[in-house]
């Protein structure tokens, strides 16, 4: 068997990730918005990196998303889930799929790279003070774009973390997601004024649920506002 390197094993499965990118990406990706974007359209979207679909990190996206389109009228948004999908980190390591081993990541590379593509909001669960699992496969998996000539750059980029606790690690987590976005040269932005901090930092324990807590549901709107006047800004 022949061996090859982990270098020339990501250069080839790039290449392979932008032909398998041009089928549907799963049913499992949920629009928000509907249909696909317009030349010239403005479009913001949101990956909720929870293993668990709907929950609280969809739910604080969604917020973000809401006030990103209250920026501007030609704002179009989109919620992606990556619940349900699978994205093995360990291709990015130059390990190979296991025959038959499903993978999803490559439908969603055309959906990340297109041009009407402004912002991107990257929100996760908090464990252990860090992302989710799935979380750091999606992002580790995102070398194909950073292989690809930098296709993420210039995106607007943004970071909500999803705690069990009010101060349980938000934004150490935050930073950790947004060390690999500068990675790949996006133009990385905190949640903004009144209160500019380095993202959207939620409580999931918040009494009445994730929507209850005042504060966590301010970051995220003032990070969505944010994320869509510098991306229409730069535009």
């Amino acid at each position: 068997m022949e061996t090859i390197s982990r270098r020339d094993f990501v250069r080839t499965s790039v290449a392979a990730g932008a032909v398998a990118a041009t089928v549907t990406g799963p049913s499992a990706v949920s629009h928000a918005a509907g249909g696909p974007s317009q030349p010239g359209k403005n479009k913001i979207i949101a990956i909720s990196c929870s293993p668990r679909k709907g929950k609280t990190t969809a739910t604080s996206l969604k917020a973000c998303l809401e006030a990103a389109q209250q920026v501007d009228a030609n704002i179009e948004t989109e919620l992606i889930e990556l619940a349900g999908l699978k994205i093995n980190g360990n291709l990015a390591a130059g390990i190979p799929l296991e025959p038959g081993e499903k993978d999803d990541f490559p439908a969603l590379v055309p959906r990340l790279t297109a041009p009407e593509i402004r912002g991107i909001i990257i929100g996760t669960p908090v464990y252990f003070s860090n992302m989710s699992s799935l979380c750091k496969a999606f992002l580790d998996r995102c070398i194909a774009m950073y292989k690809n000539d930098l296709a993420l750059s210039n995106k607007v980029a943004g970071a909500l973390a999803v705690g069990g606790s009010r101060n349980g690690g938000q934004e150490a987590t935050l930073q950790s997601v947004q060390a690999s976005l500068f990675c790949q040269e996006m133009i990385v932005v905190g949640n903004g004024r009144p209160g500019a901090r380095f993202g959207a930092t939620v409580w999931s324990g918040a009494p009445g649920g994730v929507t209850q807590d005042e504060y966590g549901m301010k970051t995220a709107r003032n990070l969505g506002r944010r994320v869509a006047e510098t991306a229409l800004r730069l535009k």
